[in-house]
């Protein structure tokens, strides 16, 4: 089994399914609520462990009946929590979803993720040190992302960044990240600027590519991935399928990829079978619920 390390948030999701979003100043009714287990890193662990890796996740939950349960069901998905620290000074995260019967939107508040710090990643250097791959995302500080990727590449480990929630990133964080993997909007703010089609976006991509050493691979929803490859861009079709809930897609592709890199998929059959882990993953209501297993989604990649 490979080792995936996965520095990331963990959060509890509540979701609200409602007809439509409120507009300003109105009050709807709501028609159901639930409780799921989330958080960016907390998910992309859960997807790679489906798919029989060796997952470690370093982060902080807070001291409450909220981290219980998200350590609990962790363990119980075949993630290791011994690096993820129990705060008492902060609450666990929460993630608020508003889903409606064609997508959703997301309020994260940090809590304990925020707790998340440099001394927590120097603390665990041995774990990434011993990892096949390292995967972080931005709901933590910008300084531990840099940090851990810092320590990552210091030590030869493969190194991938999804860039989100997106935020302006320094080419310290770039020049050690080996993919980063955006999507179509996150990819909009990285680059500075915007695209009105297809075409517009495969120029930066290719631009992007040129000015900057790390692998670029934008997921564009139904439409699938794209990378590039000798200068030109290159799409996977997504494979269809009935749509649920796409809450968590984003981070079945990245968990999937992670596989992938820790198990030196080439990069074409990478984005191909984390495309294909992401579409099987939208089945379901949750984040984590409808993500795959290797048997599943080798079902689909064979």
């Amino acid at each position: 089994m490979k080792k995936v390390v996965v520095v990331g948030s963990l959060n509890m999701d509540l979701v609200m399914e409602v007809e439509r979003m409120p507009k300003v100043g109105e009050t709807i009714k709501g028609n159901k609520m639930s409780y799921f287990i989330g958080g960016k890193g907390s998910n992309q662990a859960v997807a790679a462990s489906r798919l029989e890796d060796n997952v470690k996740i370093i982060g902080c939950v807070g001291k409450d009946t909220f981290g219980e349960k998200i350590l609990k069901h962790l363990k119980e998905d075949g993630v290791n929590v011994e690096s993820v620290r129990e705060d008492n000074c902060a609450f666990t995260g929460l993630a608020t979803i508003f889903k409606t019967p064609e997508d959703n939107s997301i309020v994260v508040i940090p809590g304990a993720n925020d707790f998340c710090d440099i001394d927590l990643i120097k603390t665990y250097e041995d774990v990434i040190k011993d990892a096949d791959v390292v995967i972080t995302q931005l709901e933590i500080p910008m300084e531990t992302v840099e940090y851990a990727l810092k320590i990552a590449k210091k030590h030869g480990v493969k190194t991938i960044l999804n860039p989100a929630p997106v935020k302006t990133l320094s080419k310290e964080i770039i020049n050690n990240v080996d993919f980063i993997t955006p999507n179509e909007t996150e990819f909009e703010i990285i680059c500075g600027q915007s695209f009105n089609n297809g075409e517009e976006l495969e120029e930066s991509m290719v631009k992007w590519q040129e000015d900057n050493s790390c692998n670029l691979i934008v997921t564009r929803g139904k439409h699938g991935s794209s990378y590039v490859k000798d200068g030109k861009v290159i799409t996977i079709d997504a494979i269809e399928v009935k749509v649920v809930d796409t809450t968590g897609a984003g981070d079945t592709f990245n968990g999937a990829f992670a596989h992938c890199i820790a198990n030196e998929f080439k990069i074409e059959e990478a984005v191909r079978f984390a495309g294909i882990a992401a579409s099987l993953s939208v089945r379901k209501l949750g984040a984590q619920s409808g993500m795959p297993t290797l048997k599943e989604v080798n079902e689909y990649f064979k």
